[in-house]
């Protein structure tokens, strides 16, 4: 496999970064729209019993999406790295690639979710809204 110039290793890297920021803040937006979505579905049906069910899922599936987002900041990072050397000596367009080489078995994977889900800034609101459930 041949390796571009520099030039155009920067230009690639460039278009990469440009992509993973546009992914990255389309996860933030799927983040919070999560959110709107467990605050309004309260909202409109308060007290229903399968919010017990559907508010822990919301919960996980945003724990789900800030890892893949985290993923894409922790490939986001690398490019800058790559970006800040006079000559780029980094191949662009190498988020999967470097990801399966650090990627976790199933059980750890599940755990990494569940860390991501646990986070504050993602746990907020579910467990307010699960404990004014259960008072309500």
């Amino acid at each position: 496999m041949t390796t571009p110039a520099d030039p155009d290793r920067a230009q690639a890297l460039g278009q990469e970064w440009q992509a993973l920021f546009r992914a990255h803040e389309g996860y933030e937006f799927g983040a919070l729209a999560l959110k709107l979505c467990a605050l309004i579905l309260c909202g409109v049906a308060w007290g229903a019993s399968w919010l017990w069910v559907l508010l822990p899922l919301l919960w996980l599936q945003e724990g789900v999406l800030k890892t893949f987002q985290s993923r894409l900041s922790d490939r986001l990072l690398r490019v800058e790295a790559l970006l800040r050397e006079p000559a780029p000596t980094g191949t662009a367009f190498q988020l999967h690639s470097e990801w399966l080489q650090q990627r976790p078995g199933g059980a750890a994977l599940i755990v990494e979710y569940l860390k991501s889900a646990l986070r504050p800034t993602v746990a907020l609101p579910y467990p307010i809204l699960l404990s004014a459930l259960a008072v309500f």
